[in-house]
């Protein structure tokens, strides 16, 4: 007999649980896009990183670590290869403490477009895989989880 709430007894399948499925969809996700930007010559983070640099030219490492969800030394190891590829400039020194604003190059302008249309196609894909009358609140319960979770 159903009064409308919803059992909230865990499922004892782990393949049932919701965690389970968000890491199935983001480790298919990395998955797609590693194949797709392979062809570019970019790594996940990499384009990440090209994608936020784009939109706010300029972030340092902390903020672009926070943005592409890597540790700041990850994200040095990647502005370092961005780098040596030509596809972003940095100044050896700054008169701002320690941060070093990052910029993109023209070339890393090209790839970003170039590599920018085969992730959207991958994010459409997956997008067309939700009832769109359920998008809006699928975003929003997503945005709740996270927030939940202090992120």
């Amino acid at each position: 007999m159903s009064n409308g709430i919803t059992d909230r007894t865990p499922p004892a399948d782990v393949t049932e649980r919701l965690g389970y499925r968000l890491k199935r969809a983001a480790a298919t996700l990395r998955g797609a896009m590693d194949k797709a930007l392979r062809e570019h010559g970019l790594t996940v983070p990499q384009y990440a990183c090209l994608e936020l640099l784009d939109q706010q030219p300029g972030l340092s490492n902390a903020e672009l670590a926070r943005g592409t969800f890597v540790t700041r030394q990850s994200m040095n190891v990647v502005l370092r290869g961005l780098q040596d590829a030509g596809l972003i400039t940095r100044p050896a020194t700054t008169d701002h403490g320690r941060a070093l604003p990052a910029h993109l190059t023209e070339e890393g302008r090209r790839r970003l477009a170039a590599a920018r249309s085969v992730v959207y196609a991958i994010d459409q894909r997956m997008t067309d895989a939700v009832p769109p009358k359920r998008l809006s609140v699928l975003l929003a319960d997503l945005d709740r989880m996270a927030e939940t979770l202090g992120g």
